[in-house]
């Protein structure tokens, strides 16, 4: 027998049941947005006009359809006319997806993202995943930009032509003052396009007093008139300065101002710097625009999040750590050997001695293999006496301290102490006297840094510990997984938005989103636990109902094999 099944005919149907599950994600996003306080969520609108649409409405439209990877604001509004749960969730609202991309590409909504982190992490911590000695582990990833690959500017280039730009203006400076027509105007300043600009008007002012002069002069002049020959000079200098000389000068201007210690940026994004990426389709190190994405995790779950244009990491621990707001609910750090600088364990020593971290120095790894420590060319191979604080090389070729000097880091301001060892002038053999010296006849020098000698033993120390070989090992299937699933589970291998603080916008939605999905998903396995178990448990009961009523039948039946079958299991017993 088969349910009725004919296609064309008109049917009523009557659904009343607009409700989706207990266990639905979109439950989840509902309950904890509304869990964040209303002087968060809501922002100053404007007193007149159509009344806005409530804060809280929009991250958790956004926050579902991310979890469908769905970041486009038009098919979004689609599936607020089509899809349950996002009906439920905007209240059977339909909003245009011109509201849904400005909310996205607002400063609020910026702010929004960032605090919700705060009140996710608080979340953790009231169900007991962060508690004493807690865990959070840092790492990075570069994400491509939603820029154009070609549209390319680089520091080098502008540098190098903005000079060239500023000898032409010193020779029209020079020209204009030698024809009298500049006065007062410093170099400096015609060296810049606003004195480029100054330079353009008084020329313009001293073409129109020669125009007042030659109309005065009489038509026909023998050899032609001096005056509108210097106008012709005036004119040729004029459109120079106008149509050559200023736009070019302001677009170099503008250009140093947007890199900001960049060496390069992206027209269609300015806040994108070329990178290496690792998605490379052209096989040829190509540099893509794109944002280095720092994320601090625990249990698997972002906590913190921050956008950083320099493609290399070490250089944004400091800034990362010092935005964090929710660090002092941590105690230990644990980063890759990308982070293990001197800088960077200086100022953890420094700002934050009351956290232990966990973070290996880049030869780390490799000062730990059987040919790095038979290297007799390396210092740390080399015999030192600590009483008359000399080095004798793999040769027997003797260093004796020289001098202490100091080198300043250009990227990131810190200044470092070196203790200088020179080999002696005399040595015990000629032969050594002549290994003493370099190809050029110079005194060979080495040079050892006291301080980050003992930064590199004592990470040493606590990631060979028992303890730290743990914690270290909880990084691989702690940190890495987020981005694997950011890239190619919910399929953000790209951002949908222009400027950091749209794309900080943009990746933030995909974190939490990532976050209240896990949570979700560790929340809904145990209920199906429970579930299975209640499962078993009515299995077994109809299996005991069934041999009850077996024995039933059993009995009734056949009575005299039934009761021989029970004074026979009586003997046996």
């Amino acid at each position: 027998m088969y349910q009725n099944y004919i296609t064309g005919q008109t049917a009523l149907t009557l659904n009343l049941d607009f409700t989706i599950p207990n266990n639905h994600l979109a439950r989840v996003i509902g309950w904890f947005v509304d869990s964040i306080p209303d002087n968060v969520l809501l922002d100053d609108t404007a007193k007149t006009g159509r009344p806005a649409y409530h804060p809280a409405m929009m991250p958790k439209i956004l926050l579902f359809a991310y979890s469908r990877k769905v970041f486009s604001g038009r098919k979004i509004e689609l599936m607020l006319e089509e899809n349950l749960p996002m009906m439920v969730l905007a209240g059977h609202q339909k909003i245009s997806y011109h509201t849904i991309n400005n909310f996205r590409s607002s400063d609020h909504a910026n702010e929004l993202v960032k605090k919700s982190f705060l009140y996710f992490t608080n979340l953790l911590e009231a169900e007991g995943l962060i508690n004493e000695g807690a865990i959070f582990i840092i790492d990075g990833t570069k994400i491509e930009a939603d820029a154009n690959r070609y549209t390319f500017v680089w520091r080098k280039a502008v540098e190098k032509f903005h000079e060239k730009l500023k000898g032409q203006a010193v020779e029209l400076y020079d020209e204009l003052i030698a024809k009298e027509v500049v006065k007062a105007m410093a170099q400096e300043t015609a060296q810049t396009s606003q004195g480029l600009a100054e330079l353009a008007q008084e020329t313009e002012a001293e073409i129109e007093k020669l125009n007042e002069e030659i109309e005065q002069e009489p038509k026909a002049i023998p050899d032609g008139s001096p005056r509108k020959i210097r106008r012709r000079d005036f004119k040729k200098l004029l459109h120079k300065l106008r149509k050559d000389c200023v736009p070019r000068m302001k677009k170099y201007e503008e250009a140093e101002k947007i890199f900001a210690g960049r060496n390069s940026y992206s027209k269609t994004d300015h806040d994108a710097t070329f990178m290496h990426m690792k998605e490379d389709h052209m096989k040829n190190g190509q540099l893509k625009p794109g944002y280095n994405i720092q994320a601090a995790t625990t249990d698997q779950y972002v906590v913190d999040f921050a956008l950083y244009p320099n493609p290399t990491d070490f250089k944004t621990l400091a800034p990362f750590l010092k935005q964090m707001t929710t660090l002092d609910k941590f105690d230990k750090i644990v980063a890759d050997a990308g982070y293990g600088s001197e800088y960077n364990y200086s100022m953890l020593e420094k700002e934050y001695p009351d956290k232990k971290y966990y973070i290996p120095y880049t030869m780390y790894e490799k000062e730990k293999t059987r040919k790095y420590r038979s290297d007799p060319t390396k210092l740390a191979n080399w015999f030192y006496d600590e009483k008359d604080d000399y080095y004798l090389d793999q040769n027997g070729v003797r260093f004796n301290f020289k001098y202490y000097s100091q080198r300043k880091d250009r990227s990131t301001g810190q200044v470092r102490d070196f203790k200088v060892y020179e080999a002696d002038e005399f040595q015990l053999t000629p032969e050594l006297e002549r290994l003493a010296k370099t190809k050029s006849g110079r005194q060979r020098q080495v040079r050892y840094n006291p301080n980050w000698q003992y930064l590199k033993e004592k990470a040493k120390e606590v990631l060979q510990s028992p303890e730290g070989r743990h914690i270290y090992s909880m990084r691989k299937y702690d940190v890495e997984p987020i981005f694997g699933h950011l890239k190619n589970v919910f399929g953000m291998r790209r951002t949908h938005l222009r400027g950091k603080k749209k794309v900080e916008t943009d990746v933030g939605i995909a974190f939490m989103m990532m976050n209240l999905s896990k949570y979700w998903n560790r929340r809904w396995s145990k209920d199906q636990s429970s579930v299975c178990q209640n499962k078993k448990t009515v299995k077994q009961l109809k299996l005991r109902v069934g041999l009850i009523v077996f024995s039933y039948l059993r009995a009734s039946f056949f009575p005299d094999t039934f009761i021989f079958h029970l004074l026979f299991n009586s003997t046996c017993s």
